[in-house]
């Protein structure tokens, strides 16, 4: 029995989306072209554009459609960096971001004199308010998660808005992991900020939803300044120009109206379920510890710290046992590093080496945990007398 159980990485295809991405295919021409074909491209994908504003809580307008997260974190925050007022090159960087955002920064850092002004995690993940404030004057920008990727902690993405909106200060979200269970309005957290500050972009990506991979968005404030990274054509307000994906538009539109329809509900589902998980998992293995927030997370996100037992290692067992979890961010898969993020928690670089992050989503269902409730014992047991070994 296959059990996949991280879908924090990556969530299987929803069936409209594939649907509504075939049916796409089926209109040909290019969207920029003012032909009737092009024109019929055109209307599907603004109002592709115009479902998924809804979704998001701002103007259609506002959306850019990207390749993905990545792009959008990028576009996000280099667009901001090379739009800043003048003498400004600080970049607050809260502790644990996601690598999209970590390296993107660093490369700010290293290749353009980016001052970077760190902002800590406290104990359980979470952006700490006081220090986040305090490191704003003066800065280029600030960005922040909207809930922690490996974790999961959910951070107060309205109050990080205002902190940010009251200093004057350009403010980046990364919704990527928190897109279809956290309710999500850009409007909203932006409130009334005006001019360069406050809320003025947010990333999100349709894989993560049950949507296509290779498709995502920028909401990028039109009260904002970003400047583009590609130029030729003057598409998306000229942030993001090029020949658009109207098929993956459709589907990603699709699968975000039908993540947040069920949202609710879909959240007390997994929200129960993996508690039910976390406290078979304690009672089952002596020492293992849940990291994060135990109550305000994202409702599929199960982070376990396993002491004496490598995370590669558990990971491999548990593979070997038709069980699909990881170490944390799947760009990094592959990469054998301890977690930054619970290095920021306070952990030590021994304890970063030595977690699983458990994620379900859409089809997890009792017999799922049950399988991995089945095989993890042994595996933890085969983990420890291999660390004892080494």
């Amino acid at each position: 029995m296959a059990v996949y159980l991280d879908h924090a990485a990556t969530t299987p295809l929803r069936a409209e989306a594939r649907d509504a991405w075939l049916a796409a295919n089926e209109v040909v021409g290019n969207a920029s072209s003012i032909h009737g074909s092009g024109q019929a491209a055109r209307r599907l994908l603004e109002e592709s554009r115009e479902r998924l504003a809804v979704v998001l809580g701002c103007q259609s307008i506002e959306v850019v459609f990207t390749s993905g997260g990545t792009e959008s974190i990028n576009l996000g925050l280099q667009g901001l960096w090379r739009a800043r007022a003048a003498g400004t090159e600080a970049v607050v960087l809260p502790d644990g971001e996601h690598h999209a955002t970590l390296d993107t920064v660093r490369w700010l850092e290293s290749e353009e004199g980016a001052e970077v002004r760190p902002s800590a995690l406290d104990a359980r993940g979470r952006i700490d308010l006081g220090g986040f404030t305090a490191v704003l004057p003066g800065a280029a920008f600030a960005t922040a998660l909207v809930a922690n990727n490996e974790v999961g902690t959910i951070n107060d993405a309205g109050a990080l808005a205002g902190a940010a909106a009251v200093a004057g200060v350009p403010l980046h979200l990364d919704a990527v992991a928190a897109f279809g269970h956290v309710p999500l309005s850009f409007s909203r957290w932006r409130g009334e900020a005006s001019g360069r500050g406050g809320l003025v972009a947010l990333s999100v990506s349709a894989h993560k939803i049950g949507g296509p991979v290779g498709v995502g968005a920028l909401v990028a404030s039109r009260h904002g300044v970003l400047r583009p990274l590609l130029h030729g054509g003057g598409q998306q307000r000229g942030l993001r120009p090029g020949t658009q994906d109207v098929a993956g538009a459709a589907a990603f539109a699709v699968a975000a109206e039908a993540a947040e329809a069920e949202r609710e509900n879909e959240g007390r589902r997994l929200g129960m379920l993996r508690d039910r998980m976390v406290r078979s998992i304690l009672t089952l293995v002596p020492g293992v510890e849940l990291l994060g927030d135990p109550v305000d997370r994202l409702p599929g996100n199960a982070h376990l710290l396993f002491p004496d037992a490598a995370g590669e290692t558990l990971l491999f067992l548990l593979d070997q046992a038709g069980v699909s979890v990881s170490t944390g961010s799947a760009c990094q898969a592959g990469v054998p590093e301890p977690s930054h993020v619970v290095m920021a928690l306070g952990r030590s670089e021994q304890q970063a080496r030595q977690v699983l992050r458990v994620t379900l989503g859409v089809g997890t269902d009792d017999a799922a945990v049950d399988r991995l409730l089945a095989v993890l014992p042994d595996a933890v047991a085969r983990a420890r007398a291999s660390h004892a070994r080494a």
